[in-house]
């Protein structure tokens, strides 16, 4: 049994200790029983199903260690069942005597004697109201006559009856209740209501007690008149009161009647309420008896349940404690065979017992001391192992493991981010059968079979060790003919692995590397075109410019027609060449940038004046964010580089066709933090300008910073080629790609330096 399941035990055992108190105190209180009963019934019952779960669950356990055969489950089974057998077969002895006893007592004491007393003083009372009403009915027929005989007596007469005893109130009221004599004090209440009076003008008249608790069965008495209420907050015994009203014979047309109001003896209707009351609540329990029963009899068994559950709860609480000790040894025995060294708890007893487990702790003690020795080595070797897993994962290089049949065992991320493939679908196939890189595996393994080769002639020995080599792979089947294949700088070494030999290829794309080194060679290039064309250019100039002066006077007018159209051909040609020369000479010579403080808002806003024309027409549209940090750059050459992007984002846009969206350039600019690698937190300060025109074609998104490289018709491809150059100049960072939420094109520039008080 847990520790959890024993102390749920013990406390479920004292919380039924304190309910069933509570029931039976409640038992003695009827107005504490009706109010709390049910919930102390619930909650008893409740906490039975409590117990009951807890045995169930720690049976079910009990049961599953004796089907599988564990080691002293059959000696904690058995003392279970004896301690259990002890306690309930007491317990039910008790419960059917009880319940014997309850049954036969609850109906002794409903006496058939006992009913009949009650029901004659009952009739005692009524019949003492009843001549008390009769006589209070004579004495107002007989002042009535005296009257009639001598009606001018009427007052005298109303004040004597008003000074015998228990009289409260002597009145003469007409048929419509209308107050017409009085003796002694009255009130509204006093006045007899219209059923009253309609019950006086019949033969029998109006006689009946008021005020107190009914007498009678049926609400009336003998005179026909009902009981009415006793006003709220008085004493029902204090305001019980008797009312005769008499008719009045006189020679008046209207009817009148004499009202007498006699209280009645306090001590009659005290004892008349207490007999009452006595009745009632023996008719209410003769009623109930039944029930009565019905809940002793669900105490008495809710009561055997809770001892049955406690017997069977207290028999594995002492089951568990004579077992443990056996119990402790064979679940350290088990966790030995199953590894788990750790100490067991030691039985605090000095038999044989105790002094088992001390020396079982210290057996596995030395043995967990050996094993520690063991599991920290190995625990060194998986964190090495961890390590070069997570270098291998964050290299920007990729890494593949071949085996002796050339197919692909594992690979590092890089390898799926450089050759675009899944690295899931790659393992487990030769590198030839790949769709999409079969060139790259063939490179593979014939670099392999050459190092072999080499191997075997005996020379090179150190080439012998692996070898470089530098790899073209063509572009993915259906993707556009303007993409450019990927370059790849792949090196390779032999790897002994336990099934026999293995390889190691690590390669890399240089893409990049490829596209500087174009981009210098171009630099120079640019600087040879311009030292070597611009020089003949302005001769060749000038002697066609002679030629048209020196001809054109001596020739007839088609052929100096002829001539003019041939000079002025050669001169603008001359001249588009200066230009492009002066464009590479520019590319070639860039000036090293002067970087100062500088404001990029102020700087953009005072480019943008020149596009903006303040109206609807504008297709420029700056969001600046404010308080931007200073930079450190150079104005005219940033200056340059806006002028180039915002130009080349209006070039895109002037030929987008019908239906197209209306032409928009955005400008943004906003301070981004970034961690550092240190971990400190910096600034940064990005400048992005998208369109919404058709972007660019994969083949100049793949080389747009290469000289020459450009989609316009007339253009020399070097505006990118020097934006890129400031940039980097700058310390910065520019980047392009076509925009994924719509059409066009953005080019996100992010400039490093901060000024000094900016980073400050």
């Amino acid at each position: 049994m847990t520790q959890a399941l024993r102390y749920l035990l013990v406390v479920g055992g004292g919380i039924v200790s304190i309910l069933l108190f509570l029931l039976a105190s409640a038992s003695d209180n009827s107005g504490f029983f009706d109010r709390y009963y049910t919930w102390l019934l619930g909650l008893n019952a409740a906490v039975a199903v409590s117990l009951l779960a807890l045995v169930s669950i720690s049976l079910a356990r009990l049961y599953a260690r004796y089907k599988s055969g564990k080691f002293g489950s059959r000696l904690m089974m058995r003392l279970v069942m004896l301690f259990a057998a002890v306690g309930i077969l007491p317990g039910l002895v008790i419960f059917l005597v009880s319940l014997q006893f309850v049954s036969h007592s609850i109906e002794s004491w409903f006496n058939v004697k006992i009913e009949a007393a009650l029901e004659s003083g009952l009739e005692l009372g009524r019949a003492g109201l009843d001549a008390a009403l009769v006589e209070l009915d004579q004495r107002g027929k007989k002042a009535v006559a005296d009257m009639r005989s001598d009606p001018a007596a009427a007052p005298a007469v109303l004040t004597s009856l008003l000074r015998e005893e228990g009289m409260q109130n002597v009145m003469i009221v007409s048929g419509d209740g209308v107050l017409l004599a009085s003796a002694g004090p009255h009130s509204g209440a006093d006045l007899p209501s219209s059923a009253m009076l309609a019950q006086a003008a019949l033969p029998a008249g109006y006689a009946s007690a008021e005020g107190g608790p009914e007498l009678h069965d049926d609400g009336t008495e003998s005179g026909g008149g009902g009981m009415r209420p006793a006003p709220q907050g008085t004493d029902a015994t204090a305001s019980l009161r008797l009312r005769v009203l008499v008719a009045v014979p006189g020679p008046s047309v209207s009817p009148r009647y004499l009202q007498l109001l006699q209280t009645v003896p306090p001590k009659l209707a005290t004892n008349g309420e207490m007999l009452r009351g006595a009745y009632s609540e023996y008719k209410e329990r003769f009623v109930a008896r039944e029930g009565l029963r019905k809940m002793y009899m669900e105490i008495l068994t809710l009561t055997l349940l809770l001892a049955i559950f406690g017997a069977i709860g207290s028999a594995f609480l002492i089951a568990s404690k004579l077992a443990q000790p056996l119990l402790l040894l064979a679940e350290g025995t088990r966790a030995v065979a199953e590894g788990d060294l750790s100490p067991r708890p030691i039985v605090a007893s000095r038999d044989e017992l105790g002094t088992l487990t001390q020396s079982f702790n210290i057996m596995t003690r030395q043995l967990l001391d050996a094993r520690t020795a063991v599991e920290s080595n190995r625990t060194a070797l998986q964190n090495a192992k961890a390590h070069l897993e997570s270098v291998l994962a964050n290299m920007s290089a990729g890494v593949m493991v071949l085996d002796g049949d050339f197919k692909l065992v594992t690979c590092n991320d890089s390898v799926e981010r450089i050759l675009q493939h899944a690295g899931v679908t790659m393992v487990g196939q030769p590198l030839t059968s790949i769709s999409g890189i079969e060139e790259f595996g063939t490179a593979i393994v014939s670099a392999f079979s050459a190092q072999s080769a080499q191997s075997a002639s005996g020379r090179n020995l150190q080439q012998r060790l692996h070898w470089q080599r530098q790899i073209e792979i063509p572009r993915r089947p259906g993707s556009s003919a303007d993409e450019h294949d990927i370059t790849l700088l792949a090196r390779g070494s032999r790897l002994p692995v336990e099934s026999g030999s293995g390889y190691i290829v690590v390669f890399d794309d240089i893409s990049d590397v490829i596209s500087a080194q174009r981009s210098i060679a171009w630099g120079e290039v640019a600087r040879r075109l311009a030292h070597e064309i611009k020089n003949p250019l302005t001769p060749i100039q000038l002697s066609a410019e002679r030629l048209q002066m020196k001809l054109e006077g001596k020739l007839e007018q088609s052929d100096a027609d002829l001539l003019g159209r041939a000079t002025s051909t050669i001169v603008k040609q001359v001249d588009a060449m200066k230009r492009m020369v002066d464009d590479f000479r520019d590319y070639a010579r860039t000036p090293p940038a002067v970087l100062a403080p500088l404001r990029l808002n102020e700087l953009i806003e005072e480019i943008l004046n020149l596009y903006l024309g303040g109206d609807d027409g504008d297709i420029i549209h700056p969001v600046l964010a404010p308080e931007l940090p200073m930079v450190m750059g150079d104005p005219t050459q940033l200056r340059q580089v806006i002028h180039n992007l915002l130009q080349n984002a209006q070039d895109a846009m002037t030929d987008l066709p019908q239906g197209s969206p209306r032409p928009r350039i955005d400008v943004r600019t906003e301070a981004i933090h970034y961690r550092s690698a240190d971990g400190g937190v910096n600034v940064a300060v990005r400048m992005a300008i998208t369109d919404n025109g058709p972007g660019f074609a994969p083949k100049i998104l793949a080389r747009a910073f290469e000289p020459y490289v450009t989609s316009k018709a007339r253009g020399t491809g070097l505006g990118l080629a020097m934006v890129k150059k400031i940039i980097d100049e700058h310390g910065g960072r520019i980047d392009i790609e076509n925009r994924e939420d719509s059409s066009g094109a953005s080019v996100v520039i992010l400039l490093l330096k901060l000024a000094p008080d900016a980073v400050a």
